[in-house]
């Protein structure tokens, strides 16, 4: 059995021999079902459908597949979104979560706090201050090649 990079090929038979987790081409249609839906959501009901298994088989080998559970994955999809909109500093909290399929800017953040440790602002000034950093970094280590040159 194939399995993506992101899965845990450790789990990819059981002691008996049998296949646990879904098949490659299951793991990576759900993944782009669930993308595809991040703004609004879907049942997982739907997504097992898509993968033509019955929603408990899905959930149960979507898990050992992906290391967590559809909707867990999802919200972590989630998190990745805003974290990339923060750090492009260019919308308003609320556009983002709503932008992330959250249900409005308080859900974002509480979210967010809890799977990131620091709120959503508090991110978003620490992702400029590493962006600056890095990029004063760069600006110094080129000035210092120019002046060996």
């Amino acid at each position: 059995m194939s399995m993506t990079v992101d899965s845990n090929p450790a789990l990819s038979r059981r002691p008996d021999g049998r296949l646990v987790g879904l098949a490659a081409w299951q793991e990576r249609l759900a993944k782009e079902v669930l993308l595809q839906h991040l703004e609004r959501g879907i049942s997982v009901s739907q997504v097992a459908s898509v993968c033509g298994l019955s929603r408990s088989h899905f959930t149960r080998q979507f898990k050992l597949s992906a290391g967590l559970a559809p909707l867990e994955w999802l919200r972590q999809q989630r998190i990745v979104r805003a974290q990339q909109l923060l750090a492009a500093h260019r919308l308003p909290l609320a556009a983002i979560a709503l932008e992330c399929g959250f249900f409005d800017q308080a859900h974002l953040s509480r979210v967010f706090t809890r799977a990131v440790g620091v709120p959503p602002l508090a991110w978003q000034q620490q992702a400029l201050e590493r962006r600056l950093l890095a990029e004063l970094t760069q600006v110094q280590s080129q000035h210092g090649q120019q002046a060996v040159a």
